[in-house]
């Protein structure tokens, strides 16, 4: 791309994100929806998710055969960095956008992209995504849920566990052995599999947080047929298909601003004050700072991504540090909250931070499995 070309892109980026915002402040205005933290996760809205995509903000990167608007992943980043920022309503159709509308447009059949596609454009499919068991969790490698070869199809059986929105979504993803574990080979084995979440032998059992929120399910997977045609990509394939999947997973803005709503709420909160005191300003200073650079670091992986480059190393570093981040923004915010009036929307957030906090170096595979990662991706181990 030479200098033109990135001016003339950066001035349609800018555009871009302006009509997001206008959406979303007269959206907002209209239905009453409030930000949230971790919306992506907890913020389910069936609603929003179709205006969403009435007014052309999903399914940007699917080529317009599909319906989609065939753009690049920058101007998808650029929509979900103003969603997850804003705190919208977004959770019913993320996975099917961020993930599997890749997952289809890369290994799907023609028929299983017709089929699925403008429904992610219309912001109307809802997918859950079925990797983690109770054994296997970052470890992917060691999944126990089968498939077994039938006419027609496969039977599949097994547990998986963590499934988000699956007992609001259409499809699960899931990710079965299609072969018995070879130690020599541990990755080998595996396929990936369109399942419908009302098919026969699925049953979905809710997993409740503490605070009473039902955002994660266990999805038991009982002599499930699933014809050839719900077959994602090769029979075997499935490692290679997931941790290409898991780049868009875990290098999004979300993995930096989950807990963004609050933190600006609060530095907007202080800016409406007195002028805070040195060690207010510094700390203040001190994590926007690192937001700055970290944002630079996911969009890095949009760029590679849209190259049509191997992202899977810059993404698990940005799953690392950017949920560290998350979490020590919440004791920040919780420390700033002593500088500030009582703010009933600051507070509730946090409330919810503080339950979440846990979670935000867990999912999307461990810090410390990740760390493995990005030391193999650098030739260190």
């Amino acid at each position: 791309m030479n200098a033109t070309d990135a001016v003339a892109r950066e001035s349609e980026l800018a555009k871009l994100r302006s009509s997001v915002r206008d959406f979303l402040g007269a959206d907002r205005a209209e239905f009453g929806w409030q930000p949230a933290v971790d919306s992506w996760l907890g913020s389910w809205d069936e609603g929003f998710s179709a205006r969403l995509g009435a007014a052309g903000f999903t399914g940007l990167t699917i080529p317009l055969r599909y319906g989609g608007h065939e753009l690049s992943h920058l101007h998808r980043y650029v929509v979900t960095e103003e969603l997850i920022a804003a705190g919208a309503p977004v959770a019913a159709h993320w996975s099917a956008d961020r993930q599997v509308a890749p997952g289809l447009l890369t290994y799907g059949t023609e028929e299983q992209r017709e089929r699925l596609l403008p429904k992610i454009v219309a912001g109307q499919l809802y997918s859950t995504i079925g990797m983690s068991e109770h054994g296997a969790g970052s470890d992917l490698a060691a999944v126990t849920s089968k498939a077994t070869r039938t006419d027609g199809g496969w039977l599949l059986s097994g547990t998986k566990v963590w499934t988000s929105g699956a007992h609001h979504a259409h499809q699960v993803v899931v990710l079965a052995r299609t072969s018995p574990p070879d130690p020599e080979h541990r990755h080998a084995g595996l396929s990936q599999f369109l399942v419908p979440c009302g098919a026969e032998g699925v049953r979905v059992e809710p997993i409740i947080l503490m605070s009473g929120a039902h955002h994660f399910n266990e999805v038991i997977l009982d002599h499930v047929f699933v014809p050839d045609a719900d077959v994602l990509g090769e029979i075997g394939n499935g490692w290679h298909q997931v941790t290409s999947e898991l780049a868009f997973e875990r290098s999004g803005p979300e993995r930096i601003l989950s807990t963004g709503p609050l933190l600006f709420a609060a530095i907007r909160a202080l800016g409406s004050g007195p002028l805070p005191d040195d060690r207010t300003a510094a700390a203040v200073g001190d994590l926007l700072a690192r937001l700055i650079s970290l944002r630079q670091l996911s969009l890095s992986v949009a760029r590679t991504l849209t190259a049509r480059g191997d992202a899977a190393n810059q993404a698990a570093l940005v799953k690392d540090l950017g949920t560290r981040f998350e979490a020590e923004s919440v004791e920040l915010v919780d420390d700033l909250l002593e500088a500030l009036p009582p703010n009933p929307e600051i507070e509730t957030m946090l409330r919810t931070a503080w339950l979440h906090k846990p979670m935000f170096t867990l999912r999307g595979g461990t810090n410390e499995v990740l760390r493995g990662v990005i030391a193999r991706g650098m030739g260190l181990r």
